[in-house]
């Protein structure tokens, strides 16, 4: 006969567990009311934005910090910049860091030792702002969109991660079966290294996508059209320039401080709205390739 073996929490057990929930709800609350009292302000009035009358929830339910936003041709132009530079950007980054991080992972490869020193110094040190100007401006990138997609497209620590996912997932001896069955290295790669990658492929992709969207100072070095300034960009050179007070009138002056307060918000929603859209979608795969290493078996 089974006896049913029962693990009873000590008191000591019972105060930590306690203080353990205290301390994730703090740290919950911490992280979750600036964005609640975000969301909450862009859709509030301009006016109870302003005097701070909104704390948690919205105050005199408007959307006219959504409206003016998203009237503004700038913006869209900015999104449809910025929806070109993360798609292709991260299809070229991820296309790249791949064709690197896989030749490295293999021991049979020559030199690759050496070749991953190179490759981590310049994560420790880089040619600086000045050298890597002159550079994209000598190759005529200068002003075009391939300034924000080629100079940055690879990120060394991107290159590591995926040859440490290759290294502990992928065994040599699929390798060695494909060869003894006839097959390319091209037809390896697609039909049993790229489906076998799916969670590197996804953290490569949500990383640099991010990375990508989030980023505005290489087009404040290298673009000079405003048709080509990506979303982040033109919410700068906005929020800049309704900052002026370039009337007398001192009713127009507080109206327009006003809106600029509560456009601060709305901009805020309005850019983050599709990393928060795309990222349910690949969480599982981030989760799992972030773990990768940490259980050897």
């Amino acid at each position: 006969m089974k006896q049913k073996q029962t693990i009873q929490e000590s008191f000591g057990d019972r105060i930590f567990l306690v203080l353990v929930y205290v301390f994730l709800t703090l740290i919950l609350l911490v992280v979750l009311y600036p964005l609640i009292y975000i969301v909450s302000s862009s859709f509030s009035s301009a006016a109870a934005v302003s005097s701070g009358r909104v704390w948690l929830w919205p105050v005199d339910i408007s959307l006219k910090g959504y409206s003016t936003v998203l009237r503004n041709s700038q913006v869209i132009s900015g999104y449809g910049n910025s929806l070109f530079y993360t798609s292709i950007g991260t299809l070229i980054s991820v296309t790249l860091t791949i064709m690197i991080a896989y030749p490295l992972s293999k021991k049979t490869f020559f030199g690759r030792k050496g070749l991953m020193i190179f490759i981590t110094f310049t994560m420790l040190f880089s040619g600086g702002l000045i050298p890597t100007y002159l550079v994209v401006k000598t190759l005529g990138l200068i002003d075009t969109r391939w300034a924000l997609l080629l100079p940055n497209a690879i990120w060394v620590w991107q290159v590591i991660i995926a040859r440490t996912f290759f290294q502990s997932s992928i065994p040599d001896e699929l390798s060695e079966a494909s060869e003894m069955d006839g097959c390319s290295d091209f037809r390896f790669i697609f039909s049993i290294i790229l489906p076998l990658s799916k969670p590197i492929i996804a953290v490569l992709a949500l990383m640099y996508a991010v990375g990508q969207w989030n980023a505005y100072f290489d087009s404040l070095i290298y673009l000079k059209s405003q048709g080509l300034y990506p979303l982040q960009l033109i919410l700068r050179s906005i929020l800049i320039l309704n900052n002026g007070t370039g009337s007398v009138d001192a009713g127009k002056i507080v109206e327009r401080q006003q809106m600029v307060n509560l456009m601060k918000y709305s901009l805020i929603v309005v850019a983050s709205l599709p990393v928060l859209i795309i990222y349910p979608f690949v969480q599982r795969y981030f989760v799992q390739g972030m773990m990768i290493g940490s259980v050897k078996g």
